[in-house]
């Protein structure tokens, strides 16, 4: 019979479940996984937070109102709250309710308010619609102009897709921001690496020109009258200026 396998650690169990959760990320030592845990504890911390403030609310809703709980009870139950807000006014309390002189001004408000929202959104989503054709045409002439395959563009537009969930929840992951980091330190590097080039460029040219002043290319002359040294005037003398006139 084959041994029974040996019960795993709880650190392996515990690093089942960070792989499970973060694949991208490696735990190569304990300091790594006890940063991972503090970040999981304090984000388990928030948002238990969040969730014992909502409650709060909540209950400090219904205990100003009991009728507050069961509206939000017969939503929770997947019941037309309107329907039970009717079964318990009725028609006629529905519309005395609306035609409370005390409440007309807050209503016109509050209607005026839904007025402007309506349009607001429509105007958004016209120009979300239009802004979207463009981008899409965008995407494609940039797909054609490098060759792209349709896999990569679509990664690349679920990326920015994902950026712009995680901005409007105000919930950024640790890869973004990586990604985010690597982006903006990009340009910096670039031109470093064009200096350097640059500087190296100069020191080449500075070389070459101190290499040809100090004999050329190293190689030694050939002997010969064509080929002989011609000497420098400033070391002759009278007579062999006079020789060579």
């Amino acid at each position: 019979m084959a041994d029974a396998q040996a019960p795993k650690s709880k650190r392996d169990l515990y690093m089942e479940r960070l792989k499970t959760k973060y694949p991208d990320r490696e735990f190569a030592d304990d300091e790594a996984l006890y940063e991972q845990a503090n970040a999981d504890y304090e984000d388990y911390d928030n948002q238990i937070n969040g969730y014992k403030d909502k409650e709060s609310k909540l209950t400090s809703l219904f205990s100003k109102d009991p009728r507050n709980a069961k509206f939000i009870t017969d939503m929770a139950k997947g019941n037309d709250p309107w329907l039970a807000v009717i079964n318990r006014l009725g028609i006629d309390g529905i519309t005395d309710l609306l035609n409370d002189p005390s409440k007309q001004k807050a209503y016109a408000e509050e209607n005026q308010k839904y007025v402007e929202r309506l349009a607001k959104e429509k105007s958004l989503e016209e120009e979300y619609q239009k802004n979207l054709s463009e981008s899409l045409a965008m995407l494609d002439k940039i797909q054609t102009e490098q060759g792209l395959s349709d896999e990569t563009i679509d990664a690349a537009y679920d990326l920015v897709i994902r950026i712009a969930n995680e901005a409007v929840l105000g919930k950024f992951s640790e890869e973004t921001m990586a990604m985010a980091l690597k982006a903006v330190s990009h340009d910096a590097d670039v031109q470093t690496a064009a200096s350097e080039a640059e500087v190296r460029g100069k020191n080449a040219k500075v070389e070459e020109r101190l290499r040809k002043q100090k004999g050329g290319d190293g190689t030694s002359p050939l002997a010969g009258t064509n080929n002989m040294p011609a000497q420098s005037r400033q070391n002759k003398s009278i007579f062999n200026l006079a020789d060579e006139a």
